[in-house]
């Protein structure tokens, strides 16, 4: 007859068997065998690894009680009961089922993404094993998350489900219910600034107005520990270094859908700073230091200047190799006098050294094209200025979304560490081949591979062939940025154009070209470079339209058949210089970049020309966060021609005038409408023909008859814009879209002249007919413009989207409120 006797069952998970008392008429037994039941997906081996008991050892209570803790801390198992027969240990188990799935239903404010995060940190996940003890807690903790964010009508509940071979799916059921809204907000205590001053800084409210889209009532605890501290702050700041928040009260109605929001302060008294002490390991700098100190004696205590010390301290240190230095500032108040000594303590620590420096996240580019971009050198000592240089470095690429850099103690030391740089990669460049179209372009069609990053190597590389309108291009162009080690550039290029200006809005002509480029560029130092480079270009224009300001370049370059094409074979030198301090490559935030360029042809060209262009462009940063941005940029250019050309001074071609208008300019104006526009001079029905002489109509009959007929626009050998913009959060869209989406409001100015045009030579045309005219050598004619625009990274390519309203236009000028482009860079 089989005797089973049951030691222990169903034991509490987790709970101590110290306690656990046994039959009294329990005697101690040789273990024969041990025979365990109930295995399903844990080997043998394995719990008997877990057991604390061997076949021929004497077991008795205490030892049962071991043998049982210890099979339950390997997690494994959910029930254990052992029994004994004839010195046989007979061990049943209930394996803890095996998770298949993980759902979730009905939650809103929190995404699938951040509690499967949450559940993985707590060993909650598809192929663990369930620990049923578990979920209360996990089911605690989630609706302490709701209570926090002021939903206290929130329940969840953990459903498991189970399923086939010893699996449950693990479901958890949300009831969000609806937040309480804020009701009041209260400041008691408070004296020196009213209840509005305090109130108006938080970032709770209790009162929202009409026109405000996006702000709510809404309670969550995080904001008000939060609030409590900008409170302390700004008294801190304004010297109240005794200011004390002493309690806060949050108050619910009794139908659970308001709060009131009770915070009482203690003021104190205001402090000034009687003296200012440095003290501790100064390095032998006690001069300097001292004389960087933004805190002088007889000032009026400021907590900010305080944290800005301490923390100007410790970048300072960290320049020198001391990553881990201890800046702190301990005050000594005399409430007597109201004055206040600060004894600055400064300890640098040891001096910390760079063992490696490691990528991550970089799956297309190359480890090397980021590591000659690094200022911080492996071997050296750490120095903070030259990471942060070096991450800038790499954000200015273009290559990265984000770029995070951590240093990290090497086990065992502390002198070593390791910087971590880990980079989310973003498209730098585009595969094209499609449809597109845009308010400028109209319907294009397109086919091209433009890489910024060739094959991860960093290399510019690009292949296009596109047709729009107005236009057809095919270009081939390969730039190598590091060239050299010490990164001169060198790079080339070949392309072919057709262009028919009477699609691209502009007065009527074909321009026909192909050329082939040299470039190559030479950094100067860490914000400055120096490009250069030389071409060849043929141009063939036909087709031009005989208005009066072209008949200037006919009687130049004109030919013995006035309605021959004309072709030029130009050599052309180029020399630029570029300066970014801008933190990224795309979208900037902070910083600024200037750029200085000028080309000109050879004098052994058939056509003698220069061109000058200056851009610059500044980004201020509003808050901490850098969401809100005021960007400022600027350009100017200008162009001539140089030496004579058959007894005759040589002009800029009008080809290579400049425009403005359009959704890279000046909004709100259509593309390239701004500026000179050209006329006609008529001597009854017949057009003016060109006068070698240079006076225009050479037609015979009464000059008092002729007549003035107006075109389209020309453009000119001058230009001036600029643009104002505040740049703002995108409503509506989640933080993660920051670096691809950006929106701004913006204002617009500029004209585009002509310093060649002669408007007093026009003076003796009848006055009906000369009233007709514009001084299109006028640099004041300025254009203005307002609106707003929407930027877009988008998988097609980059994406402008504006509405524009003008405040300032001339007779003539196009207009236009809504503009976009696909595919066009800005």
């Amino acid at each position: 007859m089989r005797l089973n006797k049951l030691f222990a069952s169903m034991l509490f998970v987790g709970a101590s068997f110290s306690g656990t008392v046994l039959a009294d008429t329990f005697q101690p037994f040789e273990v024969t065998d041990i025979q365990v039941e109930g295995l399903q997906r844990v080997a043998l081996g394995a719990a008997l690894l877990s057991l604390p008991v061997k076949v021929g050892d004497t077991v008795d209570q205490l030892k049962l009680q071991q043998a049982i803790k210890s099979l339950y801390a390997s997690t494994n198992f959910e029930n254990i009961s052992v029994s004994h027969e004839d010195g046989v240990l007979i061990v049943k188990v209930t394996e803890r089922p095996t998770i298949s799935a993980v759902t979730f239903e009905g939650n809103k404010d929190i995404k699938d993404e951040q509690l499967q995060e949450s559940l993985d940190g707590s060993g909650v996940k598809v192929g663990e094993s369930l620990d049923r003890t578990m979920l209360t807690g996990i089911e605690k903790g989630l609706q302490d998350f709701y209570y926090g964010v002021g939903k206290y009508g929130a329940k969840v509940e953990a459903q498991v489900i189970n399923l086939p071979r010893n699996r449950v799916e693990l479901k958890f059921k949300f009831t969000e219910g609806l937040a309480a809204e804020i009701r009041q907000i209260n400041v008691v205590g408070n004296h020196e600034f009213t209840d509005a001053e305090l109130i108006g800084m938080l970032e709770l409210k209790d009162y929202v107005a009409w026109w405000d889209l996006f702000g709510e009532r809404r309670y969550q605890k995080q904001k008000l520990q939060a609030d409590l501290e900008t409170i302390k702050t700004y008294y801190h700041n304004k010297g109240y270094i005794r200011f004390e928040v002493t309690s806060t009260q949050v108050a619910m109605t009794p139908d659970r859908k308001g709060l009131y929001i009770t915070i009482n302060v203690n003021e104190g008294e205001k402090y000034k700073v009687k003296d200012v002490n440095l003290t501790g390991d100064l390095m032998g700098r006690e001069e300097l230091m001292k004389s960087i100190l933004p805190i002088k004696a007889g000032d009026m205590y400021n907590g900010g200047d305080v944290t800005f010390a301490e923390e100007m301290y410790s970048k300072y240190l960290g320049r020198f190799g001391y990553a881990y230095p201890e800046v702190k500032t301990y005050p000594e108040i005399d409430d007597k006098t109201k004055e206040v000594t600060l004894n600055i303590n400064i300890k640098p620590g040891k001096r910390v050294y760079v063992r490696s420096i490691n990528f991550t996240g970089n799956t297309v580019t190359e480890d090397e094209v980021m590591r000659r971009e690094l200022r911080q050198m492996e071997g050296a000592w750490l120095n903070s200025a030259q990471v942060e240089q070096s991450k800038a470095r790499l954000n200015r690429l273009g290559f990265f979304e984000t770029v995070d850099t951590e240093t990290i103690q090497v086990p065992g030391t502390d002198d070593l560490v390791d910087v971590a740089v880990k980079v989310k990669e973003q498209p730098s460049g585009s595969f094209n081949a499609g449809v597109g179209y845009g308010t400028e372009s109209g319907l294009s069609l397109q086919f091209g591979v433009q890489q910024n990053n060739f094959l991860g190597t960093g290399n510019q590389a690009g292949v296009s062939l596109s047709t729009n309108k107005y236009s057809k291009n095919v270009n081939l162009s390969y730039t190598d940025p590091y060239w050299t080690k010490d990164g001169v550039s060198l790079g080339g290029s070949v392309y072919w154009n057709e262009f028919d200006a009477n699609e691209a809005n502009l007065e009527r002509y074909k321009n026909s070209s192909y050329g082939v480029a040299l470039n190559s560029g030479f950094p100067i130092n860490e914000y400055n470079r120096i490009n250069g480079g030389i071409g060849y270009r043929h141009n063939t224009i036909s087709e031009i339209s005989a208005y009066e300001q072209a008949l200037r370049f006919y009687n130049i370059y004109r030919d013995d058949d006035p309605n021959a094409d004309l072709s030029f074979d130009n050599f052309e030198l180029s020399l630029g210089w570029y300066r970014s301090t801008l933190n990224r490559g795309t979208f900037p935030t902070d910083g600024s970049s200037q750029r200085l360029s000028g080309k000109m042809t050879v004098p052994a060209s058939d056509l003698q020309y220069f061109k000058t262009d200056f851009d610059t462009n500044y980004y201020f940063p509003i808050n901490r966060s850098q969401s809100f941005v005021l960007l400022a940029r600027g350009r100017l250019g200008y162009g001539n021609g140089y030496g004579q050309y058959n007894d005759n001074d040589q002009i800029l071609p009008f080809w290579e005038n400049y425009y403005s208008g359009g959704s890279s300019s000046l909004r709100g104006f259509k593309s390239n409408s701004v500026g000179p526009r050209s006329f006609y001079l008529f001597r009854g029905s017949e057009p003016c023909s060109p006068d070698p002489s240079g006076d225009g109509c050479s037609l015979p009959g009464d000059p008092n008859k002729i007549q003035v007929s107006s075109g389209r626009s020309i453009g000119g050998n001058a230009i001036a814009t600029a643009s104002l913009e505040l740049i703002v959060p995108t409503p509506f869209l989640d933080e993660a879209y920051t670096n691809s989406v950006r929106t701004s409001f913006f204002v617009d100015a500029g004209n585009v002249w002509d310093t060649e045009f002669d408007y007093a030579k026009y003076q003796t045309l009848p006055a009906e007919e000369f009233d007709k005219l514009q001084d299109y050598s006028d640099p004041a004619r300025i254009r203005a413009s307002w609106g707003v625009s929407l930027q877009w990274l988008s998988p097609m390519g980059p994406m402008v989207f504006s509405l524009a309203w003008p405040v300032k236009e001339y007779e003539g000028d196009q207009t236009e409120i809504f503009s976009f482009n696909i595919g066009k860079t800005f």
